[in-house]
């Protein structure tokens, strides 16, 4: 599945404001990941927000849906559709969010 690459690029945008970012090519789209974990990613024209288990909740209440990537919901991981995302300050938060979810933990060691 390709990724939005224009979608790609307002999340860059977004990103660089919180954190140093690296992307990565994952489940047939685009990952991006702050301080060594997943923060976001778009998966055709809808962004992928890690919210945390116990941000998981909030954020379907916040008009996200559950991630059934795998035909199972995956807590901890929600899908923002692609209409939600044309207002700038919406993408922001989401972006936001996902930053500040994935500083929240310590970075992971260095594979050897």
């Amino acid at each position: 599945m390709a990724y939005n690459e224009a979608l790609a690029a307002r999340v860059r945008d977004e990103l660089s404001g919180y954190a140093p970012f690296e992307e990565r090519k994952m489940f047939g789209g685009l990952a991006l990941m702050v301080n060594t974990h997943m923060a976001c990613g778009i998966l055709g024209d809808d962004l992928m927000v890690r919210v945390g288990k116990l941000g998981h909740q909030a954020a379907i209440a916040d008009g996200a849906r559950e991630m059934d990537f795998t035909g199972r919901p995956m807590r901890g991981l929600v899908m923002v559709d692609a209409p939600l995302l044309t207002d700038e300050a919406v993408l922001a938060r989401w972006v936001q969010r996902a930053a500040e979810f994935a500083l929240s933990d310590p970075p992971k060691s260095a594979k050897r």
